[in-house]
Parts: structure tokens; sequence; C-alpha cells
């Protein structure tokens, strides 16, 4: 079975629907490093985002 990875910003900011998911994980963390810059105001390492808030489903 294919594994995805998975943001899920909800968690994050509860007035937040956005969710990244995709099988490429560079892909995937590149997506929500963006997201997490434009719509939070945040700057997060990938390393942060993975361990933090990165799920792999």
């Amino acid at each position: 079975m294919t594994q995805a990875h998975r943001l899920d910003c909800e968690k994050e900011a509860a007035d937040c629907r956005f969710i990244v998911q995709s099988e490429d994980e560079t892909e995937a963390v590149e997506l929500a490093r963006s997201h997490m810059r434009e719509v939070h105001g945040q700057d997060y390492t990938d390393d942060e985002l993975r361990q933090e808030y990165m799920e792999t489903v």
C-alpha cells in the first residue's frame, strides 16, 4: 500500500481547513511550508514540519 504525507492545518489553526496530502514527501513539505508562511505568517524548517505537523497515512 502506498503511503501519503499529510498536513491537516486545522490541528494547528482551528479556523483553517487547509489539507496537504501527497505521496511525494518533498512536494507535501513544500506545499505545507508555503501555506504556513503565506496564510499564517509562520516560517518552519522542513524538519520542523516533518516532526511536528506532518503525518504519514
